[in-house]
């Protein structure tokens, strides 16, 4: 990993909170997100926060196993409060395009060396996301599948 790589996430890391408001703000204002008033603010801090404040160790150190466990759960939990799978799915996206936003927020960048940083921190990203959107949307169908089976016993 770039050197230019591991301060932007060391940058996400230390704004993890403000991140997470930025995102729920922008939940909130979601036309596309309108079941997530079943999710505790507090609860969906705790997630994304957990997320932008731990980058480094979701991207470099965490294995497909992890992102596995994660978002089965999350997507579960979902399930539980409601949350169509449509709008499990608009949440992660908007989880992403919040980072972006903070991202291009910073400094431009000027060097060709950073901008191979910076390319290197999104494929790293939106690898991530992408099997967090997989494992969150199986964790949601299983879910169903077992409420919809233990409804027709």
């Amino acid at each position: 990993m770039s050197i230019l790589a591991h301060k932007l996430m060391k940058l996400i890391e230390t704004h993890a909170d403000q991140l997470a408001e930025a995102l729920k703000e922008r939940i909130v204002a979601s036309d596309r997100c309108t079941e997530y008033c079943n999710v505790s603010s507090e609860e969906l801090k705790t997630l994304v926060g957990g997320i932008y404040g731990q980058l480094g160790q979701w991207l470099v150190t965490k294995t497909e196993e992890d992102i596995e466990k994660r978002y089965d759960m999350i997507g579960m939990r979902r399930a539980e409060q409601n949350v169509p799978v449509s709008q499990l799915l608009w949440c992660i996206v908007l989880v992403k395009e919040n980072l972006w936003a903070y991202l291009k927020s910073i400094e431009a960048l000027e060097s060709t060396a950073q901008i191979f940083g910076e390319l290197e921190l999104m494929q790293m990203v939106d690898q991530f996301f992408d099997r967090a959107m997989y494992f969150a949307v199986r964790g949601h169908e299983r879910t169903l599948a077992a409420i919809a089976a233990a409804e027709k016993k």
